[in-house]
């Protein structure tokens, strides 16, 4: 039943975005036929995360800030279109990062935006080095994109998508730690790719 109801608001939302917007997308054949993956990308709207969702054939996950899920009907949507929430806490945001490797680890695609708040990069926000770490726990590659567009009614959204970046010789052996030091490696080379497909255009 869960796949069902999926199915049915991800063909409603995919209708409506087809009716608001046109959507340009460049890229598909950078995401793997199966096996996980993490979709990195620059955050521009509350709404970025449900278009790729529609956009992508393939079962996505989102990591969201737990205040998309505060009201009933914004729950019941998001968990349907298989956006899991992430808190503030440290326990919570492990929880958190525990479901993300789980996805992974059963061949879905996860997506996350490092940026944590809309247009960070701009903003001049640190990008979080979350999407390094569970990569490496998960042993999947890192797939960079990037959206353009304002969201506003009948207007032209962009979507570029990279080729997968490869993070295995990062990974750490069983008896090892994850290293600080390629978390910033990862991270900084991921988002420089990001740039480089945002500003592409």
């Amino acid at each position: 039943m869960v796949g069902v109801a999926r199915a049915i608001v991800k063909g409603f939302a995919n209708i409506c975005f087809h009716l608001l917007y046109k959507v340009d997308i460049k890229g598909l054949e950078n995401i793997p036929e199966d096996g996980g993956a993490i979709l990195c990308s620059n955050h521009i709207h509350a709404l970025d995360s449900v278009l790729y969702v529609t956009r992508i054939k393939r079962m996505i996950y989102v990591m969201g800030k737990e205040e998309l899920f505060n009201t009933k009907f914004k729950n019941r949507f998001m968990y349907s279109m298989g956006v899991f929430p992430v808190k503030r806490d440290s326990v919570a945001a492990e929880e958190a990062v525990n479901t993300a490797v789980e996805h992974l680890e059963d061949g879905d695609l996860l997506a996350i935006f490092p940026e944590g708040t809309r247009n960070g990069l701009e903003k001049g926000v640190k990008p979080k080095k979350g999407v390094a770490l569970i990569a490496l726990r998960a042993k999947v590659p890192i797939i960079p994109m990037a959206m353009l567009g304002t969201f506003k009614p009948f207007t032209k959204i962009k979507i570029r998508i990279g080729k997968p970046v490869d993070c295995s010789e990062y990974y750490p052996k069983a008896d090892e730690k994850i290293n600080p030091r390629h978390l910033i490696t990862i991270t900084n080379d991921v988002m420089d790719k990001v740039i480089k497909l945002r500003d592409g255009e």
